[in-house]
Formats: C-alpha cells, structure tokens, sequence
C-alpha cells in the first residue's frame, strides 16, 4: 500500500492553492453577473457557479496528478464498489456554502481535500470574496493568506470556559443546537456560512464549532486537515475519529471542531 512519502505535500500544496485560486475567480465573475440557479433532487441550490468551478478544479487536478481520482459535490455519483478500491483521492466541494452565495454575504469557499487511508492529508480553502486562502498538509503545519499577501501560521486557543466564542451555522441553525448551546451557559455566537466556521477554530478567533445536523464528507474533509496542523480537532460528537470513504453514503456524523481539548465538549449534548 502506497503512503503519503511519495508525495511532496508542500508542493501539492502550493499548486492546489493556484487551482482554488482560480476556481475562486471563476465563481466571482459569475457572482458579478447574472447567474441560474437550479435546485439538486435533495433540493440544494446549485448554481452556474458551482458547475463552472468544478469544472476548472477537475481539468486542474487532472493535470497536476493523473493518476489521483476526483470525488467532487457536482460528480456523476461514483458506486461505493469503486471508491473502496481508492487508497488516495481528492475530495472536493467547488462552491461550499451555495446558499450564502445566493444570499451575496461572501461567506463561501473554495475546498480541495487530498485524502488517503481515510484521513485528510492536505486542505485548501479560498474564500474568493474574502481574498483568505487557509492551508495546510500532513506534518507542515496550518497557514492563513491574506489580501495583503502576508502567510502567517496558526494556531488554536486554549478556551475560557466562562467566555467561549462559537461558531455556528448561518442557513442551518436547528433546535438541537440551540439546545446544545443553552448548556455552554453566556456565550458569544458567531453566524458563519461555509467551512470558514471550521478556518475561525484553527486560526484561534473562535473556541467551538458544533455540528449537529447532515453535512457531506466535501464539507469537511479540506477544514479537518487546517484544524489538525493547527493543533486543535475536529472529531464525532462520541469524540471517534472523522473518517472518509469508508461507507456507501457519502454523509458525515455530526461532529465537533475545536482548540482546546481538555473541555469535554460531548458533556453539554
């Protein structure tokens, strides 16, 4: 079985960051205009934007790696039977937080995984509005750009129990979360579209993100590896690891990212 020291992660890094790049300016100039927007079978938006950045996003990865099959949100549905025989691919969400595009807060991205053995490796989210990319890789530590081109690492924070900032979602707040949040007593809720809520956790802005509601692996899967090489986590809410590809569907457990273990996050369910 292959591992992940033939590869050169930095440089898969540096070139996955000019594709998300480029994919990010694309879904800008679509964001600029007039633009469709149709609706999936599950009744997600999907817009022109979404196809037009997979698109790019393919071509490139294709290009930069061959032999490393592609698993984006906009595939054709690829069967379980073939992706089980897949030791390292990349996962990919072209546009994540469609709706926040729709809504034209900004608050989308860009994300590209390179997973193997069932854990992400190497991530790169662009929020294009933003002009922030986040990344990071295996061993490499965790990266933040921005507009004024200036790379700083980050890290996460040790939290104050009595002043926690949270993360949470902008179109998905459910009750079950609400609930969850009434126990973590006077709090600070940030309303965050896309996986920038996950990039806050690893760039030490906020303390908690909970998810408590369906998400996809493409969701996650480029944020997992920035928080990881930031120092902090992003695991299930029973504190299992989040894993990829192991399973027919394609649906993550709900989950929590955070900084600081030594709080029991799962406690407050």
């Amino acid at each position: 079985m292959s591992t992940q020291d033939d590869l050169n992660l930095e440089y898969l890094c540096q070139n996955v960051l000019l594709i998300a790049r480029l994919a990010g300016k694309k879904i800008l100039d679509i964001y600029d205009s007039e633009y469709t927007i149709e609706h999936k079978q599950d009744n997600t938006p999907l817009t022109s934007a979404d196809l037009a950045a997979d698109q790019i996003i393919r071509k490139e990865l294709k290009q930069l790696t061959p032999e490393i099959p592609i698993l984006t949100e906009e595939s054709d549905s690829i069967a379980y039977e073939t992706r089980k025989q897949w030791n390292r691919y990349w996962l990919v969400d072209p546009l994540d937080g469609t709706r926040e595009f729709i809504k034209r807060n900004g608050e989308f991205t860009v994300n590209i995984a390179l997973i193997e053995n069932h854990q992400s490796i190497l991530g790169v989210i662009n929020a294009p509005v933003l002009k922030t990319d986040y990344f990071a890789w295996r061993g490499g530590n965790a990266f933040k750009k921005t507009p004024d081109q200036t790379i700083q690492q980050i890290r996460t924070r040790k939290a104050d129990i009595n002043n926690l900032v949270i993360a949470g979602s902008r179109s998905h707040a459910s009750d079950k979360l609400k609930n969850y949040l009434s126990k973590l007593g006077d709090i600070e809720l940030l309303s965050i579209g896309s996986s920038l809520k996950s990039c806050m956790v690893a760039e030490g802005s906020v303390d908690l993100y909970p998810r408590l509601g369906l998400t996809s692996e493409w969701d996650t899967a480029a944020a997992q590896c920035i928080v990881e090489e930031a120092g902090g986590y992003m695991t299930q809410t029973s504190s299992a690891e989040m894993r990829y590809n192991t399973k027919d569907s394609l649906l993550n457990p709900e989950f929590f990212v955070f900084g600081d273990n030594s709080i029991q996050w799962q406690d407050y369910l």
